[in-house]
This record gives C-alpha cells, structure tokens and sequence, in this order.
C-alpha cells in the first residue's frame, strides 16, 4: 500500500482510507472489528470518522461509531495508525445535527466540546486530523482557525482539515491563515467519484497551488457505480430507504445520485471494468486514487466481503488508454449527478 502526505504536514497516509459512517448502525461492531483488521492487514493505516456517525444521523447513534474505533484500538500501537475525525458544524438547513441540541455553530466553545468528546470516545489523547464536517460561512475564518489551532498547540490534534467545502471557502480559509498566522487546512474532504467530477476543475487547482490534499469520499457514488441501480433502488439499499421513506433533504439526495444519467454511466463504467477483468468497484477506486491531488480516498463497507473490492485498487493503475475511455463517457454524460449540494451552502 503506497502513502502520500497530507497536504504540507508531516502525517504520510495509505492511500486508501477506511471510512466507518456505517459503524454502529448498518455493521456491528464485531463486523467493525473484522474490517478494520482486514484493512491493517491490506496496509491502510487511516481511518476516517465523524462526531455524528453512524449514518443515517440519529441522535441515539451519535458518537458510537467513535466509541466503535475507541474500543479496536484499545490494543492497537496507537501511533501506528492515523485516525481522522470530524466536528459536526452547522446542517445548512438539510437537517438539525443530533448533538448539542443542535448548537453545531463552529465557535470556540463548540470546537472545545466536540473534541473533548472524541476524545473520550476514542480513547485516545490526540488525534491527527481534525476536521469541519461542514463549513460554517457565518463565522468569521479566523475565529475557526484560531480555535482549531489551539488545538493543535495543546497537543490534542497535529493536523486540521475540512469537508464539504466550496473552493472559495477554501481559499478564504488558506488567505485567512496566512493573515492571521493561524494553522491552515493540509486537507479538504469532498463528494468525488466517476459520477461527480466536479473536483478537477476549480478544487483541484486550489489544491495544487496551496499544497492542501483531496480526500475523496463516495468514490463509489452513493454506491451507483456497482450497477446495483440499473433497474431501480434495491431493497434494502441506501437509496431505496431515502426513496420510499426519507426526509425532503433526502429524497433530494438520492434524486441526485440515482437517475438515468448516472445509471447509464454506470453500465458503461461497468463495461469498461469487465474488460480489464476487474469489478466496478476496484476500477471506481484505483481512478480516485490516480489522481495527483488526492492524498487517500476514502472507502466505505458494511462487511469484509465488500472492502475487499475496494482494497484491490490498492494494486490497479489505469493505463492511458483506460483513462481515455473513462473520460468519453464523461465528454458523452457530463455531470450526470446534477450537483453536489455546495451550492447551496
């Protein structure tokens, strides 16, 4: 498993991260353990979590996936493995996070909270990248940073990063740091696979040019490019349940994931794969990772069986030729996901 740095800090990463937003609610925690020791044993050492996973956000559920990962590690070499967490931050309007009585403003009495709170959960007393779930526009940058960066100074993270992010805000957030002279975000964590492309353009050249790493999540689409859409939402599946029986927000949600478009580019990544003799899924994952502005993308399992698919990437480079058919499909359905919800933010 290859490592790359984490935009210009000093943590190196495997180039694929293990995401646990299923943990606690679809996987149990001893299906948890079985795939984080199938990771370590594949080589990744980074494991992505979040304050308010499990997914779908309930406020029963937050924080166990956090208490999950604590227990695991418990006999685990601590420094031997990167974890990555996340302070909620505000819902946008899309919904009300289940914690702190929803008072997710990123101000410094939050900041301090959420990651007294991970912390403990976690079981440990650092952690090495600690990130904004999502942007919190109304407040000033230099107020955020500044918190986040007496984190660092006290030794409870090493490294800062955000998610969901617009390229503005990132700019806005790298100009601030400079300013005030402030930790700056080494990464940003965005919605970015065969499905949403959106990333190549303006994101990626901020992140060229200021040294900040792509950590791409939903490298699969929602779970789209394993053609299990073609004829409809399965039951069972994520979008089935947002489909059938979700809020507005959701429903919203799975409308821009599942629909012809991306379907019918689904099928023909699936074509593209079967000719190389590999899945869908290890094609979707050694694609995100090709690229040079992605440090390790992020890859989600509800069972060892499925990580499995995702972990074979770890071996797989595209050739040119590839690369060039992957691309016509996008000449051919450009944007097939109609958006990522940035925009609304």
């Amino acid at each position: 498993m290859r490592k790359r740095r984490l935009g210009n800090s000093g943590i190196t990463v495997s180039e694929i991260c293990l995401g646990t937003m299923t943990f606690g609610s679809q996987s149990t925690a001893q299906q948890a353990f079985e795939m984080m020791d199938r990771a370590v044993e594949c080589g990744v050492d980074f494991f992505d979590l979040a304050e308010l996973y499990p997914v779908p956000p309930k406020a029963e559920w937050a924080g166990r996936t956090e208490e999950i990962v604590g227990q695991w590690l418990k006999d685990k070499p601590r420094e031997s493995l990167i974890l990555a967490t996340k302070i909620a931050g505000p819902g946008h309007g899309w919904f009300t996070p289940p914690i702190r009585f929803g008072k997710t403003a990123l101000d410094q009495r939050q900041i301090f909270a959420a990651v007294e709170g991970s912390l403990k959960r976690l079981q440990t007393d650092y952690i090495d990248l600690y990130q904004t779930h999502w942007p919190d526009h109304g407040m000033p940058y230099e107020e955020v940073l500044g918190a986040l960066t007496k984190l660092i100074d006290q030794g409870k993270v090493r490294a800062i990063g955000c998610s969901n992010e617009t390229s503005w805000g990132l700019m806005k957030s790298l100009w601030s740091a400079e300013k005030h002279g402030t930790a700056r975000y080494v990464t940003v964590q965005n919605n970015f696979s065969l499905i949403n492309r959106r990333c190549e353009s303006e994101l990626a050249q901020v992140c060229r040019r200021e040294s900040v790493s792509l950590l791409p999540y939903s490298p699969l689409g929602g779970g789209v490019l394993t053609g299990k859409y073609k004829t409809g939402a399965p039951l069972g599946s994520r979008f089935y349940d947002y489909i059938h029986n979700g809020q507005p927000r959701q429903k919203m949600m799975a409308a821009r994931f599942v629909n012809p478009r991306t379907v019918e580019t689904a099928e023909r990544v699936g074509a593209i794969a079967k000719d190389l003799g590999i899945s869908a899924v290890t094609l979707a994952v050694a694609w995100s990772k090709q690229h040079d502005f992605v440090a390790s993308t992020i890859v989600g399992a509800t069972s060892v069986t499925q990580l499995n698919e995702s972990l074979l990437a770890a071996d797989v480079v595209l050739d040119s030729e590839t690369l060039k058919r992957i691309d016509q499909i996008d000449i051919d359905i450009p944007n097939p996901m109609t958006e990522d919800g940035l925009r609304r933010l």
